[in-house]
């Protein structure tokens, strides 16, 4: 959403915002490629005694919503508004107050909004199919890239589905006006046309659609087709449309500008700085032409606030409020009496729709998939519930396929319905998930992984997926999978096939003598059942090539190979918020094993294998986790390609990787993790510290079981790279280490 003056703490968003710019060469002057037509005349609500208001409201992201304060102010004093024309962040508060909503309602809406979960550029990770959340797991680079049409992106790092559900709620009730003159108070917003640089005034048409258009800030948000046209922010060409206002027939133009301080000089000694300060000027520029056709302009300094700090809600609507009070005095010209103030109330009451109470008939336009008709038909029954739609659209985003699902009411034949705008992906699929693994203690332990997963959706029938992996690096991986529903139920197969070859340290006592390399060659069938989102169960056959050849250390190591076959069954259940560092939730892992052959393995054994990881929140910004994982093989002795390693980050921090092997393993850990930093939007989530202590044991015999000991302190970022962990660890016997990792940590 675009901001009057960009703050400095928004740099990063600017950059883009230049991007889009610079698709013009410079900020046009102003244009209108569509001219306002007359607005029909609400007597009702104007009398031949007083002008009529318009209201123009300045774009500037979370600084809009000190409009808020400025409305209930107006309000509490009597102040009509006949028009209202905004742009981005502005056009959404004045669509708001124009559906007939009153500011003090919108005031305790907007506290309510959280809109960290609104703003973010997907669904969250608890709404993802279950292979979307494995997608993220095991390739945690935020890249959004496709392969539809050769190497490509989106044109935007945001589709904007979560802002974009609150617009459909908000617009639902009026998705079949022939005009935003029909609203209860007659509305505009701008946009730019991304092909011709002018700006664009939307009169009829989507309410919700043309908000989305007015606060997509090009790079950011993905730009809105319209009428053949590619709609990006307003703020552009017309931050603070009183011209807007003034072509909708308003006597008196009162302009909202949402101001904040002249940078320190000291900021523009970076590339960021100065192109951030230059879309700056570009915007103030075409502020400054439209305040001279205000009448009345009311400043609200933001000072320390940014664009980005919706957090802030309350003291920046009360910004507005105290705007609106320092200018009481030429505001209150033009208040009403009482009695006027009544009728111009009533008249605007009457013009204000119910929220639609049920659908009978569902459409979805923009796909030929029936199956959303399906999954929303549960939602559907009885009376309409919009937080069951948000819910059930998210979730089908979530699968992999979609941008962006929103919707708007109809009525077919006399009967209510609901139609699905579904907004496919433009780059996939096939999708592509990058990521980038590290893992070092130190010059002599380090090592780098890059990967891709390629991702063909729909292979045959609807849920059917052809996954490829690549990783190249100290790991090396290759691998395809065939996953396919069963007639439409939830069984599916999953035929598959690998080749890898993993560093694996060896040790004598804890000395380390070699480093081998572990070779593997084969493949497997699985038959499973998806539960849900959450969990999946499958049971398989899986046969490998096996070699294990040292690959530096002492001369003469003896190399193993040979082949394995083992019958696998693993259940996973996942319900955690995040797939990098959690706030909330548990994560189990169980896998049997009934292993037949291997090398250097005389007779049949069985294995089990549970791991659990749990964050229980303390507090807005704190989270307790506890991991706890346990192995053992029954009846028999592992092979070398089956025993439990222990050592490394986050498996006992202060040893190296493998620095202890067994037939059986216990672990334990127990910490906190606190945020502390925020990083800005195009870098990532959230900068975290924290400390675990850890404990366990591998081991053969329980005679020779010995519990070592962790302790760790650091830190832990969310970060486009991925998660990224920078520790010390320390062990009671005096071994440390300093980790730094990049990839799953938890």
């Amino acid at each position: 959403m675009s901001s009057s003056r960009i703050h400095r703490e928004s740099n990063s968003r600017l950059v883009f915002l230049l991007i889009g710019i610079a698709v013009f060469g410079s900020v046009p002057a102003l244009a209108q490629s569509q001219s306002a037509p007359s607005i029909a005349d609400h007597s009702a609500a104007t009398t031949p005694q007083r002008p009529r208001i318009g209201l123009a409201l300045d774009g500037g992201g979370a600084l809009g919503l000190a409009h808020i304060g400025v409305l209930e102010w107006m309000e509490e004093n009597h102040i009509p508004i006949d028009r209202i024309a905004g742009t981005s962040m502005g056009a959404i508060i004045g669509a708001i107050y124009a559906t007939g909503m009153p500011a003090g309602e919108i005031h305790s809406y907007a506290l309510k909004i959280d809109w960290n979960e609104l703003l973010r550029p997907a669904p969250g990770y608890r709404e993802l199919s279950f292979r979307r959340k494995q997608d993220s797991r095991s390739y945690q680079l935020t890249t959004g890239l496709g392969l539809k049409h050769g190497l490509s992106g989106p044109n935007g790092l945001n589709p904007g589905q979560g802002v974009g559900l609150l617009l459909d709620r908000i617009a639902l009730p009026y998705s079949n006006l022939s005009s935003f003159d029909d609203l209860p108070t007659p509305f505009r917003c701008v946009a730019t046309d991304l092909l011709n640089g002018e700006a664009v005034i939307l009169k009829d048409g989507s309410l919700a659609r043309a908000l989305r258009a007015s606060m997509a800030i090009p790079g950011v948000f993905t730009p809105v087709q319209i009428k053949g046209q590619l709609l990006a922010d307003g703020g552009m060409v017309d931050n603070l449309p009183t011209d807007v206002a003034r072509d909708m027939g308003a006597d008196v133009v009162i302009a909202i500008e949402l101001a904040t301080p002249a940078p320190d000089p000291n900021e523009l000694q970076s590339i960021t700085g100065v192109l951030s300060r230059a879309v700056s000027i570009m915007i103030t520029g075409n502020e400054r032409r439209a305040m001279k056709l205000a009448d009345l302009l009311i400043t609200v300094d933001a000072g320390k606030y940014s664009i980005g700090d919706y957090s802030q809600a309350k003291e920046l609507i009360q910004l507005g409020y105290e705007a609106a009070a320092r200018n009481a005095e030429p505001l209150r010209r033009y208040a009403v009496s009482d009695a006027e103030w009544k009728q111009y109330l009533q008249a605007r009451q009457s013009r204000v729709l119910p929220q639609q109470k049920a659908a009978a008939v569902v459409q979805v336009v923009g796909t030929d998939q029936k199956h959303i008709v399906g999954q929303l038909r549960n939602s559907l029954r009885g009376p309409l519930n919009l937080d069951h739609v948000d819910a059930t659209l998210n979730r089908i985003t979530g699968e992999g396929e979609f941008d962006r699902l929103g919707y708007e009411g109809f009525v077919q034949n006399g009967v209510p319905g609901l139609r699905v705008v579904a907004h496919e992906k433009t780059y996939g699929p096939p999708l592509l998930d990058l990521a980038v693994n590290v893992e070092g203690s130190g010059v002599a332990a380090f090592d780098f992984s890059a990967g891709a997963r390629v991702t063909f959706l729909n292979v045959e029938h609807h849920g059917g997926e052809w996954r490829n992996d690549l990783l190249l690096g100290s790991s090396n991986l290759a691998a395809t999978e065939f996953y396919q529903p069963v007639a439409n139920t939830k069984f599916f197969v999953a035929p598959y096939a690998f080749v890898s070859k993993l560093p694996r340290n060896a040790f004598s006592g804890q000395t380390q003598v070699a480093v081998f390399g572990e070779e593997r060659g084969g493949g497997g069938f699985d038959l499973g059942y998806n539960f849900s989102r959450f969990s999946e169960l499958r049971f398989g056959y899986q046969i490998f090539s096996g070699k294990l050849a040292p690959l530096i250390g002492s001369a003469g190591l003896p190399t193993l190979r040979g082949s394995t076959g083992e019958f696998r069954t693993r259940y996973v259940w996942d319900n955690q918020d995040n797939p990098a560092i959690p706030r909330v939730g548990s994560r189990i892992v169980a896998s049997s094993t009934r292993v037949l052959q291997s090398p250097g393995v005389t007779s049949t054994f069985s294995q089990l294998d549970v791991q659990t990881s749990t964050f229980i929140p303390t507090g807005p910004k704190t989270s307790l986790f506890a991991d706890v994982a346990a192995g053992t093989t029954f009846h028999g002795t592992a092979g070398q390609f089956q025993v439990f390693p222990l050592g490394g980050p986050f498996r006992l921090g202060a040893y190296l990787p493998y620095e202890f092997t067994g037939n059986d393993y216990a672990y334990s850990s127990l910490g906190f993790r606190r945020e502390f930093y925020q990083l800005p939007q195009l870098a990532g989530n959230k900068v975290y510290w924290g400390g675990w202590y850890e404990a366990g044991s591998a081991f053969n015999h329980p005679d020779s079981l010995i519990v070592r000991g962790s302790a760790n302190a650091g830190f832990l970022a969310d970060t486009i790279l991925g998660p990224i962990a920078v520790f010390a660890s320390v062990s009671p016997t005096g071994q440390s280490r300093v980790n730094f990792s990049i990839g799953r940590l938890f």
